[in-house]
């Protein structure tokens, strides 16, 4: 729910919580409406007992009755809301209103409507793409629920976030958890679900000096519902820096952090994951409780990662264009990827865009980035890399640095719609980069890709158990400590109003473009924010050796599988039943165990 996040000053003190922390979930408050009840995790039913095969959905018999819902509503205090589709009204039916309408296709760019929107998902496929619109046009026959979540809680407080947990652990309904929507595999969304949103959740509070364990510090309590940009704000009014989201509507401290979380300050400071000094959260079972290096400390290792100046004036940024023919421009990336390590090495992050352009020749785009350095001494770390390339006959200027983006003032969170597009990602090791012949082999795996068609994303950054610092031993897939660049394979095919068999034939050649990248880094992963929901052996690459651990966390703390998302720990327990197999949410979420028994067979889990 909330975090204490350190900050990289270092100069005790006990905090109250957030007002809305301190509103908690009490038995009086449930008195006769059992489906609100705390949950026992020692009398939890084991597997050999009978349970019901599926979440419940509307149409199946336990689903909750309007009276219940209603009941639900009053001890809620009026949170809870239908879950309409946005574009419902550009379709027939009882929400379709062409003002309204007109007004979604031509004018919500400008705005923060979806970002404030309870139910949309910015990534719509893995929803079922079931009701939606584009700028400046209706798309679609129809409109339908798909797994937009049935209802919403929008939640302000504990107590609303406790209950809405034991509503569905109890009534068997499948529980979902929204904050920005900025979700690519479909975590935020499910059939028939009940979902907590979080958005509103946006206090902060400075914390001058904070000791706990080892730290000894200035500090910050944050919501969990805090966006990026929203941070950037702090950051200009108290002098601090911490560790946010790159995308500036990301929510900074949920999701972000629960799959480690990189950023601008990776390789200085280590991820999101490493910054947490304790976490206050909703357990399964519907206690608030704080996990920290000294209490619940197995939750505390599980939540991170398993998710000096100010910003605007301390980082600074080159940015380098180049379009070359075919032979040349190739040369040119082995040297970028060369100059790779001397970046990290020297405490920077870089972020590139490299995409073929027009039938004949490719385009790159950089941004190099070091923090607490001077305009002259940026300039000068990279002109050597500059020389290199305009000696191969690169016309590569170096640009004057500049400081990085101030989001808050720039932006205000307005601007971003829902899109449509995949990819898979690879956390590649050092070792890619050092040993020569497996240097050659790693461009090639990325060149032939990019030949393909895809835009390659590619981020350098090193962030190690060292630079992470206090209080470390989370649960951070650890191909992050020893790599030195994640990359991510964009795959831009209009995925609206494919047929399945389409919509299968663009993932295949995909995956085919990302199993060469496997092969030659046997034993690294990838990142659990930015994936391919269809992964292999992902419990290997979102986790590594870390995944025995967390199973046994989730298993000891959840032991009814409350909370289920897609590749996150144990949910190979269960399967999305869609029509043609579809890798979407928009179907009963089932226990695996169930179906094959059913079925007589194995049947592959979303």
């Amino acid at each position: 729910m909330s975090h204490f996040s350190r900050n990289k000053h270092d100069i005790l003190m006990t905090y109250a919580n957030f007002a809305f922390e301190a509103e908690q979930l009490t038995e009086d408050d449930i008195g006769d409406f059992s489906a609100i009840a705390f949950g026992n995790v020692s009398a939890a039913a084991s597997p050999n007992d009978d349970r019901p095969d599926c979440r419940e959905y509307p149409g199946t018999p336990n689903w909750p009755l309007d009276e219940e819902w209603s009941r639900l509503n009053r001890s809620l205090g009026g949170a809870l809301i239908k879950g309409i589709p946005p574009a419902a009204v550009c379709y027939d039916g009882p929400y379709k209103d062409e003002a309204a309408c007109a007004w979604l296709t031509w004018n919500v760019t400008f705005t923060r409507f979806y970002m404030n929107d309870p139910v949309t998902v910015f990534s719509e496929w893995p929803e079922g793409d079931t009701c939606h619109t584009t700028f400046g046009q209706q798309t679609g026959e129809n409109c339908t629920q798909g797994a937009f979540p049935v209802y919403v809680v929008n939640a302000t407080t504990v107590r609303q976030i406790q209950i809405a947990v034991n509503f569905a652990r109890n009534r068997n309904l499948r529980l979902v958890i929204k904050n920005t929507g900025h979700d690519f595999v479909g975590r935020s969304s499910g059939f028939g679900s009940l979902s907590i949103w979080t958005h509103w959740l946006k206090d902060f509070e400075f914390l001058p000096r904070y000791r706990i364990g080892a730290y000894n510090g200035r500090a910050a309590r944050v919501g969990v519902g805090i966006e990026s940009w929203e941070m950037f704000a702090y950051m200009s009014r108290y002098n601090m820096t911490a560790l946010v989201a790159g995308g500036y509507t990301v929510g900074a401290y949920g999701g972000w952090i629960a799959g480690g979380g990189h950023s601008a300050l990776a390789s200085k400071y280590g991820l999101g994951a490493d910054q947490a000094l304790s976490i206050q959260v909703v357990t399964a079972d519907g206690r608030f409780v704080t996990a920290d290096p000294h209490q619940n400390t197995d939750l505390f290792y599980a939540l991170r990662g398993g998710g000096g100046s100010n910003l605007s004036r301390g980082m600074l940024l080159a940015n380098q264009r180049c379009i070359g023919t075919y032979g040349v421009f190739w040369k040119g990336f082995d040297l970028y990827h060369e100059f790779g390590k001397k970046i990290v090495d020297n405490g920077g992050t870089a972020c590139y865009v490299s995409r073929l352009f027009g039938n004949s020749s490719f385009s790159f785009t950089a941004d190099i980035e070091l923090p607490n350095v001077s305009e002259e001494y940026l300039f000068g770390f990279v002109q050597p890399l500059v020389n290199d390339l305009n000696a191969i006959g690169l016309n590569v200027t170096n640009q004057k640095p500049h400081p990085a983006t101030n989001w808050a003032s720039l932006t205000e969170g307005i601007g971003d719609i829902p899109g449509s597009s995949r990819f898979g990602s690879r956390l590649w090791p050092r070792a890619n980069f050092e040993d020569p012949d497996l240097f050659k082999a790693t461009q090639l795996a990325i060149r032939e890709s990019i030949e393909a068609g895809y835009t390659f994303h590619g981020i350098h950054m090193k962030p190690t158990e060292e630079v992470a610092g206090y209080p470390g031993n989370n649960a951070v897939n650890p191909a992050f400590r020893k790599a030195i660049m994640h990359a991510d394979l964009y795959d831009y095919s209009m995925l609206r109003g494919l047929s399945p068999a389409a919509f299968k034939a663009t993932h295949a050649q995909l995956a085919s473009a990302m199993d060469k990248w496997r092969a030659v880094s046997p034993g690294a992963g990838a990142y659990f924010n930015e994936c391919d929901v269809q992964e292999p052996n992902w419990q290997q690459a979102f986790f590594g050796s870390n995944y025995g651990r967390l199973l046994r966390i989730k298993r000891r703390h959840d032991p009814w599988g409350v909370f289920y998302a897609p590749t996150t720990v144990g949910s190979e327990d269960w399967v999305v039943l869609t029509e043609d197999d579809m890798p979407t949410q928009n179907g009963p979420l089932c226990r695996a165990d169930s179906v094959e028994a059913r079925r007589g067979g194995v049947r592959k889990v979303k």
